[in-house]
């Protein structure tokens, strides 16, 4: 039986995804594979889900593209003089019998190359995907856009999970407008480390709400 995997994407870049996914793959005694890595100085955000996850080595599956410049993933490689093949991002099924979970790069239109998004990539994937968003006062707009986006392309939502400081306001805008299932608040957490983050976790999410 194929196991579970869960896509995580953002509706944008620099919202807390990978913290996520830090204390999701805890959660749920999951595998860890961000296929596009771009933009980095010293840790990766492998090793940062690793660390603040606590996951051995062999629960990370390497990335296919690791590209330095901070810039978006077609630009970052086109700098790297490497062209991203989408084609080759398959979801791998070795995990071992584990959940897979899957970070996503920047937001759902990051292009990966002229002529596929990241979205595209998920399309042809048909993996539910969980939706981060912040809660700062563009969540909203950024939010709705990205509901639309994964529906207009039938990609199942499994829910949304917003990262940052309570609002509840946006959050029940969102979730009533866009009509999408409120999966937990992840507040700012400091100092963050893989204690804090799991006992947070724990309490802001349950783990039942990631089966698909």
């Amino acid at each position: 039986m194929r196991q579970q995997r869960i896509v995580v994407a953002g509706t944008g870049a620099g919202i807390g995804k990978t913290v996520f996914c830090a204390g999701l793959v805890s959660l749920l005694g999951a595998n860890f594979w961000k296929p596009v890595q771009f933009g980095f100085e010293g840790e990766s955000d492998a090793e940062r889900v690793a660390r603040l996850g606590c996951l051995p080595s062999d629960r990370i599956v390497p990335e296919r593209y690791c590209l330095q410049t901070a810039v978006s993933p077609d630009c970052s490689a086109e700098i790297d003089e490497v062209r991203i093949n989408t084609e080759s991002l398959d979801v791998p099924d070795n995990t071992g019998g584990r959940p897979l979970v899957i970070e996503g790069a920047g937001g759902l239109m990051e292009p990966l190359n002229c002529g596929t998004l990241y979205i595209d990539v998920f399309e042809r994937w048909r993996l539910p995907v969980v939706l981060c968003a912040s809660t700062a006062r563009e969540t909203i707009n950024y939010s709705l856009l990205s509901i639309e986006a994964l529906r207009r392309r039938q990609i199942d939502i499994l829910g949304i999970a917003f990262i940052g400081e309570k609002k509840s306001e946006a959050v029940r805008a969102i979730c009533e407008i866009g009509r999408v299932r409120w999966l937990g608040r992840l507040p700012w957490i400091a100092p963050l480390s893989a204690e804090t983050l799991q006992a947070a976790f724990k309490v802001a999410f349950r783990r039942d709400d990631f089966v698909p």
